[in-house]
């Protein structure tokens, strides 16, 4: 509850998790048929990089900052452009100082038919997020954990679905607890497109939300990281990962190509890994 992403907005973990939150949507976005997004951790929808909280870390400048100082390599230009371009629109002057949240890459990337819901349990941030987006008919805010909101929202009335989790982890525990919520969506809904972050600090701990994963009956769940240096124990977070369960078919080779992008040009001194695996085999 004392978390507030604004502190971390467009580090390199958002980089991560909003590059390929754009690639899921759109794809999906493709089909003429209804599509329903649940972001379970929500936070404000968008962040001043000037700001107080945003200035007084400075983590954006060695991520969206860094990977829009110079420009990309041609094919990973053109997988990052939704997304690139989504921050382009959000900053007319040219000068970096609007990032866009999940909740306002959902927003600007579904249509008129489909449905939102932003779910966010800290008090003044969900009172910022109902008031940001109180004109858009689509969107509806919860305000309790993310657990109770996977239960209550799911099944969709839409035959499709995304469900994004990216907890704070300001608790012990907090990837079992993912690891859980993955076996609650997929019992509720077993097509929806699941979008699970987690930090990555010493190797191994997210060991439970991997494996959990891996359990899921479905096909194709792949697991992309992106480490920005060497992690240790109490050495903070050193990087991050997104499992993706039943993801567009085309997911695993694009961000084969836009992870070494995205290594090369955060990664500190030249350290940064980049990689994308299967947990389950494809169909």
């Amino acid at each position: 509850m004392n978390y507030r992403h604004a502190y971390h907005a467009g580090n390199h973990a958002d980089v991560l998790k909003h590059a390929v939150l754009a690639r899921v949507l759109g794809y999906l976005v493709q089909k003429d048929k209804p599509l329903a997004v649940l972001d379970a951790h929500a936070g404000i929808g968008r962040y001043d990089l000037k700001g107080a909280e945003a200035y007084k870390t400075g983590e954006w400048k060695d991520g969206i900052g860094r990977l829009l100082a110079e420009p990309l390599p041609e094919d990973a230009r053109g997988l990052l452009a939704t997304y690139l371009n989504m921050i382009r629109d959000l900053n007319p002057d040219g000068t970096l100082r609007i990032y866009p949240g999940s909740p306002e890459i959902i927003a600007r990337l579904l249509r008129r038919s489909d449905r939102i819901i932003l779910n966010e349990l800290h008090p003044a941030d969900a009172d910022t997020l109902a008031a940001r987006y109180a004109s858009d008919k689509r969107v509806r805010i919860t305000r309790v954990d993310a657990a109770q909101a996977v239960k209550a929202e799911l099944p969709f009335t839409e035959r499709r679905g995304v469900v994004l989790i990216d907890p704070a982890f300001e608790v012990a525990g907090e990837l079992e607890k993912m690891a859980r919520m993955l076996g609650h969506i997929h019992a509720r809904m077993q097509n929806t497109t699941i979008i699970a972050w987690y930090p990555l600090k010493q190797e191994g701990a997210e060991a439970a939300l991997l494996d959990a994963a891996t359990a899921l009956p479905c096909a194709g769940t792949i697991a992309a990281e992106l480490r920005v240096r060497e992690g240790f124990a109490e050495g903070g977070l050193a990087g991050s990962g997104v499992v993706v369960v039943n993801p567009p078919h085309t997911l695993k080779a694009e961000l084969g190509i836009i992870l070494p992008v995205l290594a090369a040009r955060l990664g500190a001194a030249k350290w940064g890994r980049g990689s994308v695996r299967e947990l389950t085999p494809p169909r």
